[in-house]
Order: structure tokens, then sequence, then C-alpha cells
């Protein structure tokens, strides 16, 4: 890595910057996209081809202070109850719409918390969703898994609808951090989340952990990791916790005088990228890592590795069909993004049409910009002859393009007749250097620490 003062100097330590978990990014969305366009999207699915679905539940027993996330809090089942009667009616909206054959590649129940619905309400939506659109040969059907809300007859219940991959959130295991973002969650708990799980057959096991949280410092950061590991994770992303109060209301109840600087947020990273690579993990993108057999590795070795609303994927899918409150959905031609609020949804599917309420209709450059910074985001290199033979741009023009890149980085990204190369010292400004081919005004977005 370059000396921090050279980072400080490119403006790392101030930026903000998106994601790019999709591009254009999501504040770009308009209302250029609505119910009847993304309807046609869906009709315009080729026939027999496999979709990636998305079922967002947006409900919690409790809301953590640090998610950003659309939540909403519930102590009782009955929002829940009518929620996925919901979420069937607009499944039955998308039979009315799929061509023949379509089969699903991946299935994704994210929040929220999904765990939060019971037994049987976990068996109805599962047996709805796969009665219109079955699991395809090696598809993944994944949950995202509170360990606090979680116990034999649910896991029973998942195990049966097919869940063949399970993710959990980890945060941080240290107290005092947890007392400070609101997340109380033991080491034990999680432990034995991971061991249910596993018990039931489901091999394959992903957790989420943050760095840049309050109280954080380098040895907690390690033991909490080290505790991670100790529960042999397939894949581990390793988040930049977001501080965004003015759109997050929730996060205002956390210090911001306890947040680690932007520089100690890198070293925060550092060190759990570097414990995670002496156990062998390969390191996937800017923020993910996995075990030497898992799928992200293989897709990553074999130039197959992208990036979509749920972080990096070995999915190959064309089209990502999102179902529930403020899900997003993506097409060849575009985005179109659900109503966010649970009320406008629901009203919407019992009107009898989807509730899509903005999106984005790809134009000009978009499908082009959109493949040189997911390139960069999962392969730190843009080759020249993928993007000449798939795209509409001349040598001269992509070249102009990396030049630009170029002189904003002091010269340290490499060019050649193969294209554009972030070198491995220079990674820590990979959003960064994503923006630089961003055609779109970032000024008004919010977005988030660049590290």
């Amino acid at each position: 890595m370059i000396a921090k003062s050279q980072l400080a100097r490119l403006g790392l330590f101030d930026a903000k910057v998106p994601r790019y978990t999709s591009y254009p990014t999501a504040p770009h969305f308009s209302n250029d996209v609505g119910p009847e366009l993304f309807g046609d999207w869906i009709s315009g699915i080729k026939p027999g081809s496999a979709i990636s679905l998305y079922v967002h539940v947006p409900f919690c027993r409790r809301l953590c202070w640090f998610c950003a996330c659309r939540t909403q809090g519930t102590q009782t089942d009955n929002p829940v109850i009518a929620y996925v009667d919901t979420l069937k009616a607009e499944l039955d909206l998308l039979a009315a719409r799929l061509p023949e054959g379509v089969t699903l590649s991946r299935l994704h129940w994210g929040g929220g918390t999904p765990t939060l619905l019971n037994p049987d309400l976990m068996r109805d939506l599962a047996k709805r969703i796969l009665e219109i659109v079955p699991l395809g040969p090696g598809a993944e059907f994944s949950v995202e898994i509170d360990p606090n809300e979680i116990d034999d007859a649910r896991l029973d219940a998942l195990a049966e609808a097919g869940m063949n991959r399970a993710s959990i959130g980890v945060q941080d295991f240290d107290e005092e951090i947890q007392k400070t973002i609101g997340r109380i969650q033991g080491y034990d708990v999680t432990r034995k989340a991971a061991e249910m799980i596993r018990a039931r057959g489901i091999a394959s096991l992903n957790a989420d952990i943050l760095y840049g949280l309050p109280h954080q410092t380098k040895a907690r950061m390690t033991e909490s990791v080290q505790k991670l590991l100790s529960l042999n994770p397939d894949r581990v992303a390793l988040y930049g916790y977001a501080h965004v109060p003015w759109m997050a209301k929730r996060q205002q109840l956390i210090p911001s005088d306890a947040l680690p600087t932007p520089e100690q947020r890198l070293d925060l990273f550092d060190t759990a990228r570097r414990l995670f690579m002496w156990d062998n993990y390969a390191e996937i993108g800017i923020d993910h890592f996995a075990t030497q057999d898992d799928g992200l590795t293989h897709a990553l070795k074999a130039g197959r590795l992208k990036r979509n609303f749920q972080g990096y994927t070995d999915d190959q899918a064309e089209v990502l069909i999102g179902v529930g409150a403020s899900s997003i959905s993506k097409f060849p031609q575009g985005y179109a993004q659900n109503a966010p609020a649970t009320g406008a949804h629901t009203a919407a599917i019992r009107e009898g049409r989807f509730s899509t309420s903005r999106g984005h209709l790809f134009k000009e450059q978009d499908v082009l910009r959109a493949r040189l910074i997911e390139a960069l985001m999962c392969d730190f290199r843009i080759d020249s002859a993928e993007i000449l033979r798939d795209h509409e741009v001349t040598r001269a023009e992509l070249v102009g393009m990396y030049e630009k890149a170029n002189r904003e980085f002091d010269g340290l990204l490499s060019i050649n007749d193969e294209g554009l190369f972030i070198p491995p010292e220079a990674r820590p400004l990979t959003r960064m250097i994503a923006r630089s081919f961003d055609a779109y005004d970032l000024s008004k977005a919010g977005h988030s620490s660049a590290i």
C-alpha cells in the first residue's frame, strides 16, 4: 500500500464516493420507469432463461442503530403475515408476465430480518415462489439469518424449502461496541446459529463484519475477526460502516466522537484483511473474502466475478427481479425500484399493479461505463479487448478515458495495449478511480466515505 501521506493528498480520507453496486447509482434514478415499463421488461425475458430473484422483508424485532437499511420494527406477527400475503400477490403479478420455462439461478431473502417469519410463513412463501419460478441446475437459495431470531423450527423450514446458503450478520463481537451500535449479539449466540445451520447440511455460510464502528481499535478488530474465523465462514463481507445520520435518523444515537478517523478506518480494514489472508482466504474485490473452493474464488480466477446490490456474486443471470417494498430490479434495459414505503407498495399490489415508483432507463454510454466500473471493482483492471468487442467505443476513446483517470491519480495506474490496471498498492483508491469513469454528478448524492 502506498504511503498514507500520498493517499491523503489524493483525497482518500476526505472523499465521499458510491459503493458502485449499480451504475448509475440509485440517487440518479427517476420516475422514467413505472409499472407498465417494468411489466414489459418482465415479458421480454427470454423464454427458458435463468434469472435471479430477491425478496425483501423489511421487518425487524428491534431496530439496530447502525443500520441504514429501509426497515421497520414490529413486536407482533400481524404486519408480517399481511406483508407475506402482499408478497404472494406480487408474485402472482410476476407469474402472469413471466415467459415460459424461466428458472432461478439465485434466490435471496434479505431484509430487515427474514427469519422473523414463522415456519409456516416460510414454507408458504417458498412454495409460492418455487411454483412460479423453480430453482434451476446449480441454483443457490440464500437467506439472511439473525442469530438472535432463529430456532430449530425455522431452520428446518428453510432447509426443507431448499436453502443451501445462509448469511449471518456479525458486525463486531465486542460488547461495548455492540451496546454503542444497538446490536447485542454475543459470540456464543452466533456460534450456536452457525452450528445449527451446518447441522442441517447447509454447507455454505456467509458472514458480514464491519470496520469503522465507534470504539473500534486494531486490537478489538483482531479479536472479533479471530472469533469470526473460528466459525469457518465460506465468504466474508468486510464492509465499512457508513455513518449517515442525516439519512438514517437512528444513527443519531451513535456518538460521532467515538468513531475512528478515516486514517484509523484504513488501519482497521488492513488489520482484518491481513487476518483473512493469513487464514488462506482469497481476496475478492475491495471488501470480500472467500475460501479457495468457494464459488466467488472460482469466478474471480475465471474472470466471471460480478457485482450487484448484494455485493460480489458469481451469478451470471442478466436479470435480477426484486420483490417487496423498496426492492430494486435490474434488466438489460435498466433498473426499476418498488415503492420504498410498505404502505404504498401494499396499496399498489392490492390494486393489481406493480408498485414500481422509479428507476433508470439505460442511455448513451451507461452500459459501457457500468462495465468499466464493474471491471475495476471486481478485477482491478479493464480488459480493452473485451470492451472493444462488446461496446461501441473506439480504442482512441477508451485510451482517452484511461489517461484521464491516470492523470487524476498522479500516474499511479498502469496503461498498456491490454488495458488499464490498478496496482495492488493503489487498491484503497479503487472506488475513487471508478468514480473517474462515472459521467453523473455526484455532488448531491450523499455517498459514504471512500475508505
